[in-house]
């Protein structure tokens, strides 16, 4: 196998004895949709926050591209490329939706103008350029979604980290989403970790799954083998995995 473009190496986390997760490893590869599914408490946010700096591991490496990136700082992790978007949206409320992605955009942009061009082909990606002058507490639900994922998307990242994105969407958003993480993926060659419990999107989006349950991983696999995994039907698709 060729060398892993994430690789996840036996990491551990606690929280005051609270075991969040236990020996995870598992390896990404460049262009690859991967999927984190789970039970709520399994770990899955923590092991963002680990990936893109916010926490520690109390042991375990994270590499990308070769580099060690156990230790560094969210700022440093998102230099070298690496996005996440967060379960609860916080937008800048003093600011209106263009000016939220222009701030991704300003990362890497060497003028106000060149930031502005791009959130505004971001916000064309993600469906919503007539909401451009908006503030981002006047949007809907589904639309201060896709500003996540737009603002994370304008430091034009070479890994996403999407943290259940598609929480409290109806199926034709959903599937709206999927086409376009899978048009991104298809056109850009960007390598995308979703947590979803919409099992819809995952199955229609990720290459591959690895499933945790209480801080383990139980499987990894493709969708079409992790929905007959006996562990992952017992403890988290339930007994109907259709």
């Amino acid at each position: 196998m060729k060398n892993p473009f994430l690789k996840i190496e036996t990491i551990s986390k606690t929280f005051k004895g609270l075991v969040a997760l236990d020996n995870v490893s598992f390896c990404v590869q460049k262009a690859e949709i991967l999927g984190i599914i789970g039970p709520n408490g399994a770990g899955k946010t923590t092991l963002f926050n680990l990936i893109s700096g916010f926490s520690v591991p109390d042991k375990g490496n994270i590499t990308f591209e070769g580099k060690n990136i156990t230790s560094l700082k969210p700022h440093q992790i998102s230099k070298l490329g690496i996005a996440r978007t967060f379960q609860i949206v916080k937008p800048m409320r003093n600011l209106n939706v263009l000016e939220n992605v222009m701030m991704g955009s300003l990362a890497h942009s060497f003028s106000l103008k060149e930031a502005k061009i791009e959130a505004k082909n971001v916000l064309e990606l993600l469906g919503i350029p007539d909401k451009s002058q908006f503030f981002a507490e006047n949007l809907t639900l589904p639309e201060k979604k896709r500003l996540e994922v737009a603002r994370a998307l304008a430091t034009r990242p070479k890994v996403l980290l999407l943290d259940e994105v598609m929480a409290g969407l109806r199926p034709n958003e959903v599937d709206h989403m999927v086409s376009i993480l899978k048009e991104i993926n298809k056109q850009t060659g960007l390598t995308i970790l979703m947590i979803e419990h919409a099992m819809r999107a995952v199955m229609a989006c990720c290459h591959k799954i690895v499933v945790l349950n209480y801080g383990e991983k139980i499987a990894e696999d493709t969708p079409e083998e992790i929905i007959q995994h006996t562990e992952v039907i017992r403890s988290y698709l339930g007994q109907d995995p259709c």
